[in-house]
């Protein structure tokens, strides 16, 4: 039977430390690589501070966002006027034959109407951006609101007007005002985000 020193270095159950021991352990192995190196390249690999920072809100193009809401602004304030001048011109051969009676269901002027559909349109278009930047949903929020705003500016000439025919006329020109800021802002809103 052969006794085993317990201190014996050369035997790894019975190691002590010694501080240089692992040193030339660690010298005749491989080099060490760091694992994620490989992943240098692959922006989903990138550490948080590596990261660019994320911009906040939409990343739209300035000048045509302001442009396809102007423009809309413009779409929307002719169709108000023509509108206008088509009631009027029916309401004036109606007032010449005379059969009806004399009525003016359009109170304001054309101009009016379309002065006020291009700064609805306006409105409309700052509407759609800060929805962009404070709300989850945007556009959902978008549609509801200026959906809203526009079945209460066809209701209410109707019910508070004291002669129909100005409630019909002025119910009519409003939803011609709300239709296109409906359809048109939303869709340039859209066309100038930039893809990145």
């Amino acid at each position: 039977m052969s006794y085993h020193d317990p201190r014996d270095p050369r035997d790894p159950r019975t190691a002590r430390y010694e501080p240089g021991y692992e040193s030339q352990a660690y010298s005749q192995s491989a080099p060490y690589h760091d694992p994620t190196e490989q992943y240098a390249g692959d922006p989903r690999y990138r550490s948080e501070a590596a990261r660019p920072k994320q911009r906040m809100g939409p990343n739209i193009n300035p000048t045509m966002f302001v442009g396809g809401v102007v423009m809309t602004g413009v779409v929307t304030g002719l169709a108000a006027w023509l509108v206008a001048w088509v009631i009027r011109a029916i309401v004036e051969r109606v007032n010449e034959a005379g059969k009806f009676g004399v009525w003016n269901p359009v109170a304001r002027d054309e101009i009016w109407f379309a002065v006020v559909g291009f700064l609805c349109a306006l409105a409309a278009g700052a509407l759609w951006y800060v929805l962009q930047l404070v709300t989850p949903s945007p556009d959902q929020f978008f549609r509801w609101i200026v959906g809203l705003l526009i079945a209460a500016s066809v209701i209410v000439p109707l019910v508070l007007s004291a002669e129909i025919s100005v409630g019909i006329a002025t119910a009519v020109l409003h939803l011609v005002i709300g239709i296109p800021i409906l359809a048109l802002v939303p869709a340039m809103g859209h066309k100038s985000i930039q893809r990145t």
